[in-house]
């Protein structure tokens, strides 16, 4: 049989913030220019904060996510200690991804949430609309790494695919080889920062791979369900594996969560 196609997640980009409702939100109504554009605000603010919490609430385990409209995101515990996951990572990049970067997304993502909300109050939709890149850049970035640390557990406790999930990896690829091969690659060749990220298309109800650029967040720009990531920026390997990128992507397979993978997988085909 032939090899799944990758996604290419530039190959179906969508509008700014890449949640369904948006473009048709943003045409403009020829009633009253005035009233169109107050109307629009408020829409627009509620599809930006639904889709991105939204997201965040199915990327994370409940108790880490607040539904208060208004309550600030935090920066999630590791399930693990820093140097749980050596010699695959590092103690030190673990620390510096965690508490330096994701914690900047983290930060960077509720000054922009707030950003937002003036400027609905003030019913400025240019100002809510220039603020897209950066919830997306932020609120990618926080739901991405939140999965990412779930889907690596110390080499140990990491298991093997099994169940529902083996069979559905050999279905769609082969062999659990095949997977590890074709996903390899496909992290080894994202050009520049981004992700490599195995996920469920609900709709043909297979495995199929996708490449996103920076951190652009697999569902909102895809429609795949999220099940394991490839965090392929240089802050997640440089310190341990300088410039060699194919050397940490075969290490990470050592430290695969594939028990978090298929409770993913799972609850994705529900």
């Amino acid at each position: 049989s032939s090899e799944p196609v990758p996604i290419c997640c530039s190959a179906v980009f969508r509008p700014p913030l890449q949640f369904p409702g948006l473009r048709r939100v943003l045409l403009p109504d020829r009633r009253s220019a005035g009233s169109a554009d107050r109307v629009s605000t408020n829409k627009i603010m509620i599809l930006l904060r639904k889709g991105l919490l939204d997201c965040i609430r199915r990327s994370q385990p409940r108790v880490l996510f607040k539904t208060a409209q208004h309550e600030k995101h935090t920066l999630p515990d590791l399930p693990y200690d820093y140097g749980a996951l050596e010699p695959a990572i590092s103690g030190q990049i673990m620390e510096l991804h965690h508490s330096k970067h994701h914690a900047a997304y983290v930060n960077n993502l509720n000054i922009a949430e707030e950003k937002l909300k003036e400027a609905q109050a003030k019913g400025d939709i240019k100002a809510v609309i220039s603020l897209a890149p950066a919830l997306k850049f932020n609120g990618g970035g926080h739901i991405n790494h939140t999965i990412f640390w779930h889907n690596l557990a110390p080499q140990s406790s990491s298991g093997s695919p099994e169940g529902e999930l083996e069979k559905a990896i050999i279905r769609d690829f082969g062999s659990v080889e095949n997977l590890k091969n074709q996903l390899s690659a496909l992290a080894v060749g994202v050009q520049g920062s981004g992700w490599a990220w195995l996920g469920y298309n609900k709709q043909m109800k297979i495995l199929q791979l996708a490449a996103c650029a920076n951190q652009d967040p697999l569902e909102p720009t895809t429609g795949l369900v999220p099940l394991f990531g490839i965090d392929v920026w240089e802050h997640a390997y440089y310190l341990q594996y300088k410039n060699v990128r194919p050397d940490y992507v075969k290490k990470i397979w050592e430290v695969a969560n594939w028990k978090d993978i298929s409770e993913r997988f799972v609850k994705a085909k529900s």
